[in-house]
């Protein structure tokens, strides 16, 4: 018996290198990085991040989040459709394609998906792919449950992740105010891909304790798959600091994920309570992108040209502004003693003495500090600074 689990084990995860969406969220992570810096080296004439950074961190940034729901999944036993994979996945990557990810949210593919396979069975609709038939089926009494839970812990960890690299991750972006002078909005837009282990109806393993699995779907063998799911994430700020803006977001999208996992979770006693909770996800998660953008849509820019100092708009990587500890949204007022207003002045500045850089700088909160580094000749000639001009 632990062979055979152990073999479909490896043809679960084999299953999971041939579905496409791995590929085309691996092709469209590097067509988001290859665009941000065409965008950054256009209007700055450098890039802020290294433009494999989207690829590199697609699975890396939410794999052990991933292990985690794989875990839960397998422990709890949360049994998942094979029809409900195929319609989800079809949404999913339509969601890709569309290369807009402000509803990139895994919710709402899964709500699509639910939505459709039960209309599915409604109207009595089926599809032949391949050897395959896809057929509806009465999701609020098989499946339902689980899907709502996976929904559920899908949106902590896309909280999760949007709060821990949304502000890394910010691209500048310049624009022109209704005044006419130029502006900084903060960009952020990825792909995760999290490899998820579930158990699906099959006929290798057997229900081996009287408690797993806890949602069967009237099944008594079942196989695993590891099934990618993918979280899409695209969001700018504008009148807040990224550092701010994207922590305060994903706060907000990983405590409704809480909220949904617990209600979904007493769809065990009444499947109804699951398909509730699917619904609330659906339009909490809408309401939160619209809120923000509206709130983000008006009042001042966060990062703009001031009269007192020179704004820092973004800082380079391993650059002399890093290793001093510069930060976006703050303001350089003296270089090596020297008042500055602009960014020809702040270079001027800093060549009085080349070898040793002394700033002082005022944070956002408006509070003076010191920062001062060495330089040396093979240091970034403008210190790795992005400024507002």
């Amino acid at each position: 018996m632990v062979q055979e689990i152990l073999i479909e084990l490896v043809k679960g995860i084999g299953r999971f290198f041939i579905h496409p969406s791995v590929y085309i969220t691996l092709l469209f992570s590097i067509l988001i990085g290859y665009v941000r810096v065409k965008r950054e080296r256009r209007q700055f004439r450098t890039r802020l991040l290294w433009g494999w950074t989207e690829t590199k961190k697609f699975l890396l940034d939410g794999l052990i989040w991933a292990l985690i729901i794989s875990v839960v999944s397998v422990v709890v036993g949360l049994v998942i459709p094979n029809s409900w994979l195929w319609v989800y996945s079809a949404w999913m990557i339509l969601f890709i394609l569309l290369f807009t990810y402000q509803f990139g949210s895994a919710v709402y593919a899964i709500a699509l998906g639910t939505a459709t396979i039960y209309a599915m069975y409604t109207y009595g609709w089926s599809l032949d792919l391949f050897s395959w038939t896809i057929s509806g089926l009465d999701i609020l009494q098989n499946g339902i449950v689980p899907i709502a839970i996976i929904a559920g812990l899908l949106l902590i960890v896309e909280g999760v992740l949007i709060q821990k690299h949304g502000a890394s991750q910010a691209s500048p972006k310049l624009v022109m105010t209704a005044r006419g002078v130029e502006a900084i909005v903060y960009h952020v837009k990825r792909l995760w891909l999290l490899p998820i282990l579930l158990i699906i109806p099959g006929d290798v393993i057997p229900t081996y304790l009287p408690y797993w699995p806890q949602f069967s779907l009237g099944e008594t063998t079942f196989s695993l798959v590891l099934f990618p799911f993918v979280i899409g994430f695209q969001q700018k700020s504008q009148h807040s600091l990224p550092i701010h803006f994207f922590a305060g977001y994903g706060k907000i999208v990983w405590q409704l994920g809480i909220v949904i996992t617990i209600i979904a979770a007493f769809g065990y006693f009444e499947p109804l309570v699951s398909a509730i909770a699917l619904l609330v996800g659906v339009i909490a998660r809408l309401l939160i992108t619209i809120i923000k953008y509206q709130q983000e849509k008006t009042g001042n820019y966060a990062v703009s040209p001031q009269s007192n100092g020179v704004m820092i708009a973004g800082v380079l990587s391993g650059s002399p502004a890093e290793k001093m500890g510069l930060l976006i949204g703050e303001r350089i007022v003296k270089v090596n003693g020297q008042k500055v207003e602009n960014e020809q002045e702040l270079y001027e500045a800093v060549q009085i003495n080349a070898a040793h850089c002394r700033l002082e700088v005022l944070d956002s909160n408006g509070e003076l500090r010191l920062r001062q580094h060495i330089l040396f000749r093979h240091d970034h000639y403008r210190l790795g600074l992005i400024l507002v001009r």
